[in-house]
């Protein structure tokens, strides 16, 4: 039985203006007002709230950064749960490909980044918790992606094999995790992603999520 791992943010849902009101809101209790925009920072938004208190520090010329990003980081985590689901999205065609792939059969989990009570608050905000076999977290266990182990951890609840599985992502981060675990790697290139997917050199990359089953069956005919 296949089985496949995704990530969220990114991969299955565009998290990013939700993700941007919430480090806006940690930078005007700082005393600055929009120092992140919509027009040029989504794509820092699906890196995680470290990468966008980060970004924002960094233009505004913070000398202590370190220490008030881990200042400011249980704070982004408030907001964000307070505003976690106004304007995300899924993206086109991600839960039509989800239901696709349990009818044929195939094991479908996640394996984020995001918190793990957070991810399964959006989920069920989404009413999509159900698609899903498995959801390890950044939490979940004591390391987190790219260290291999969440991933072999939803295998596991998925009750899959390595060398019938493959993960689902959009940044260096999930590469760097399916190469850990020795596992193809497909990269979405969905908006407002900011990566540059060819110079990975995935196992495939996609546009659509039309596009993710046949390359799917096709990768798996190659392993055969």
């Amino acid at each position: 039985m296949i089985s496949i791992v995704f990530d969220l943010d990114g991969t299955l849902a565009d998290t990013s203006r939700d993700m941007l009101k919430a480090a806006n809101l940690c930078f005007e209790e700082m005393g600055y007002s929009d120092v992140l925009s919509e027009a040029m920072h989504r794509g820092t938004a699906l890196h995680g709230g470290r990468a966008m208190l980060t970004k924002g520090l960094t233009l505004l010329k913070e000398p202590n950064l370190a220490n008030v990003v881990s200042e400011y980081y249980p704070k982004f985590l408030k907001y964000y749960r307070e505003n976690l689901y106004e304007k995300t999205v899924f993206y086109d065609g991600a839960i039509t490909c989800v239901e696709k792939m349990a009818k044929q059969g195939w094991n479908v989990g996640i394996c984020t980044n995001k918190p793990e009570d957070l991810a399964k608050s959006l989920l069920s905000k989404m009413s999509a918790q159900n698609y899903f076999k498995a959801l390890v977290g950044a939490d979940t266990l004591s390391v987190r992606k790219p260290d291999p182990a969440p991933f072999f951890e939803t295998l596991r609840r998925l009750n899959g094999k390595p060398n019938r599985s493959c993960l689902v992502g959009d940044s260096i981060t999930d590469y760097k995790t399916a190469k850990a675990a020795d596992v193809p790697i497909i990269l979405v290139d969905f908006p407002p992603n900011d990566t540059d997917m060819s110079s990975l050199k995935p196992d495939a990359i996609i546009g659509h999520f039309d596009e993710l089953v046949p390359t799917i069956e096709k990768l798996f005919l190659k392993i055969k």
